[in-house]
């Protein structure tokens, strides 16, 4: 197994949780809005090859609010800071839900920050058919629920946040909805300009994953991607019979996806 680490950095004027792990070339993941799920299989294998580096979102885990911090456009400019201190440009990274569409507005601001770029069924951009799931009219278990097509069929749903649904789980799954609310509340989980400042996108091949059954933000938001990233070498990759998760749902296919295109 690779090891991993948490650590605690001090860049972008604040104290940020980094966890690192693996060995090679630096990635930079960007979790979902429910935090790090944990050191995952996907993890496990891309560390084989790769140096990970997920920082931990401010006002989730260990990293502090940062009040400055008041739209998903403003999170990318401090990742970009972050990138910019620990001297990791241009960078490879792997954007997951909500880290896929920090990652797009990060590239929107300086594209030249990455190498390349892996979007997962990130939200960011207004699905031209289906609405983005409203995930805070609901519970946490229906929202974690409706991220997977078969829970059955993907025995490392039960393992997603150190797999107990503890006190403590709920309450930094809280913590983490608040923040994302705050940042991302209106309108929900989308901003209207990204499709434009993507087009000012060059030279940054990027791969486009979803799943087909995606219940939480509808498959056709990948085309749209696509169709706004059009001045990049952007492909799409949509895995059938599968959910919101496909770096679980499908995941010895979407390793190698992403080891090839990383390559």
């Amino acid at each position: 197994m690779a090891e991993w680490t948490e650590e605690i950095a001090h860049v972008a004027g604040t104290d940020l949780a980094i966890v690192k792990g693996g060995q090679g070339k630096p990635l930079l993941i960007l979790h979902e809005e429910l935090g790090h799920p944990g050191w995952m299989s996907y993890h496990q294998a891309l560390a084989q090859d790769h140096t990970l580096v997920i920082p931990i979102q401010p006002g989730m885990g260990r990293s502090p609010k940062v009040e400055q911090i008041r739209t998903v456009h403003e999170l990318g400019l401090f990742y970009l800071w972050t990138l910019r201190e620990l001297n990791l440009g241009p960078i490879d990274v792997l954007g997951i839900s909500f880290g896929g569409w920090i990652a797009a507005e990060m590239a929107s601001a300086d594209s030249k920050a990455f190498r390349k770029m892996v979007l997962v069924a990130p939200p960011g951009i207004k699905p031209p058919d289906g609405d983005i799931m409203d995930i805070f009219a609901v519970t946490i278990g229906t929202q974690l629920n409706a991220t997977i097509y078969d829970a059955e069929a993907t025995p490392e749903f039960r393992k997603l946040y150190g797999g107990e649904r503890t006190p403590e789980q709920f309450e930094a799954f809280e913590e983490a909805r608040t923040e994302t609310a705050r940042i991302a509340w209106d309108p929900i989980l989308h901003n209207p300009s990204l499709p434009y400042f993507l087009q000012g996108v060059r030279g940054l091949p990027t791969r486009i994953i979803w799943g087909r059954e995606d219940a939480v933000v509808p498959v056709s938001a990948a085309e749209a991607y696509r169709q706004a990233l059009a001045n990049t070498d952007a492909k799409v990759t949509i895995f059938e019979h599968c959910g919101h998760r496909p770096e679980i749902e499908k995941g010895p296919e979407f390793v190698k996806l992403v080891r090839e295109f990383l390559a």
